[in-house]
This record gives structure tokens, C-alpha cells and sequence, in this order.
């Protein structure tokens, strides 16, 4: 049974796929890529059918990833076959709770930082879109600094649904 993870954020062409990019890369080098499918949208539709923002594309692949991508909004009805929801900060994490259609599906809605224990209480990852080349520089570091956590926890949840 193939394990679903999406990751959200506004526009779906800065975090959400770099967050998506980064995941997948985790995920191959541990083994379960052929266990989880990972992807990526946005909370509105603004840049639906877009490629990522050019800035994201650059800083993913100065260090070493692949890139390639395609913007798309969130629909409510995914959540019947999605098992985890990630979002990249607050905002996002209660648009998406409120578009559940039941209270376990916004259950299935986490935060990306929640994952980090490095970060404290500010579990936000900034929008890079207004700033320059250093937001999304911090916004990589972030995702990549959370993803072990998000890692361990989607093994622990894709052993538990082998067992």
C-alpha cells in the first residue's frame, strides 16, 4: 500500500515543491521511494500550470537536486487518499483544516517545522516570494532541517501499515 504525502503552501511554486523536492530526494536515499508518493499544492490557484518560481529552481539545484514542476491548487478531495497534509506555516495549516471534509481528514494536516525539534515554537517557514535569494536559501534550510524528522515519522507510519 503506497503511502501519500502533499505538501502545501500558497501558490504551490516556492515551498510546497521545494519542500516536495527535497522529501523525494529523502526519501530515495532511505530506501522508501518506491514505498511513498510525494507531491505538492498550492492553497489558491494563482500560478496553477506554472513551473516553480525561478529562484527555487536555482537554489535546489546549486545543491544537488533535481527540479521540475508544476503548480496546482489544493482540492478538498484529496484528502480521502492522502495520509499526510504538510504545510509550510500557520495560514496554510488552517486553510487546509477548515477545507477538511471530516474531522479526521484535518487531522491528517501537520505542520513542516512540527518535525524540526530545532525549532522551537517558530514553526512558520517564511515566504520567500517578496525577497530575494537569501529567503530561499533559509527556506531550503529549513525544509532540509525538518525532513529527518518527517522522515522517521512517515517510516514509523509505513511500517505500522505493513505490519
Amino acid at each position: 500500500m503506497t503511502y501519500r504525502v502533499c505538501f502545501v503552501c500558497t501558490g504551490n511554486i516556492c515551498r510546497s515543491p521545494m519542500a516536495e523536492i527535497v522529501f523525494r530526494a529523502r526519501l530515495a536515499e532511505a530506501g522508501l521511494d518506491g514505498l511513498v508518493e510525494v507531491d505538492s499544492a498550492g492553497t489558491v490557484g494563482w500560478h496553477e500550470g506554472d513551473g516553480a518560481d525561478p529562484r527555487t529552481a536555482a537554489v535546489l539545484t546549486e545543491n544537488g537536486y533535481a527540479t521540475g514542476h508544476t503548480a496546482r491548487q489544493f482540492q478538498p478531495s484529496w484528502f480521502s487518499r492522502l495520509d499526510l497534509v504538510v504545510a509550510l506555516d500557520g495560514g496554510h495549516l488552517r486553510a487546509l483544516r477548515r477545507l477538511a471534509p471530516t474531522e479526521q481528514d484535518a487531522q491528517k494536516v501537520r505542520l513542516l517545522r512540527s518535525y524540526d525539534p530545532a525549532a522551537g515554537d517558530d514553526l512558520d517557514v517564511p515566504d520567500p516570494y517578496y525577497g530575494g535569494a537569501e529567503g530561499f536559501e533559509e527556506c531550503l534550510e529549513m525544509v532540509e532541517s525538518a525532513s529527518a524528522g518527517l522522515l522517521a515519522a512517515v517510516r514509523e507510519d509505513v511500517e505500522g501499515q505493513a505490519a
